[in-house]
C-alpha cells in the first residue's frame, strides 16, 4: 500500500530538516574547535574517547573504518593526548586520554558548547527531549 502524500510531504520535510541541522551542527562545529589548533576528526576523536577504549570500540562509535582509527591514534600519541595501553587481551591496544588529554578534551568541550545554538536557543526540557528523540534515532534499539 502506499504511503499517504501527507506522510510523504512529512518525509520530506523532516530529512531536509534533519540535514540542514546536521550539516549547520558540522559547520559550528569545525569553528569551534579551529582556534585549538585541532583538526576536527581528532577533536571528535577526543570528545569520542571518554576514560578508555579499544580502537574497536571508538571505530564504531564515530562511524569510522579500524585502520583510520589506528591513524588518528597515532596523530593522538603523537601530541602527547593519548597513550596505548594493554588490555587485558594483550592482542587488544585500550587508547587512554593523557593529563594533557583530559585538559585539551575539556577545551574542545568548552568551545563547542559556547558554539552550540542547542544550548542557546533550547530550554533545558527541549534539550532533555531533543536527547531523548535523538538517541532513539541513533539506537534504534532504544525504542
Amino acid at each position: 500500500m502506499p504511503m499517504p502524500e501527507d506522510e510523504i510531504a512529512e518525509a520530506r520535510r523532516l530529512s531536509r530538516l534533519l540535514v540542514s541541522a546536521a550539516e549547520q551542527a558540522k559547520l559550528r562545529f569545525t569553528a569551534a574547535v579551529e582556534p585549538l589548533g585541532l583538526p576536527v576528526q581528532l577533536a571528535r576523536t577526543l570528545l569520542a574517547l571518554e576514560a578508555q577504549a579499544t580502537m574497536g570500540e571508538l571505530a564504531d562509535q564515530l562511524g569510522f573504518d579500524p585502520s583510520y582509527i589506528t591513524g588518528l591514534a597515532d596523530q593522538l600519541e603523537g601530541r602527547g593526548l593519548i597513550e596505548r595501553v594493554p588490555g587485558a587481551d594483550r592482542r587488544v591496544k585500550i587508547l587512554q586520554l593523557t593529563a594533557d588529554g583530559r585538559e585539551r578534551r575539556e577545551q574542545v568541550f568548552a568551545a563547542v558548547n559556547s558554539n552550540l545554538t542547542i544550548t542557546q536557543r533550547f530550554t533545558a526540557e527541549e534539550r532533555a527531549t531533543l536527547a531523548e528523540l535523538l538517541e532513539r534515532l541513533i539506537e534504534p534499539d532504544r525504542a
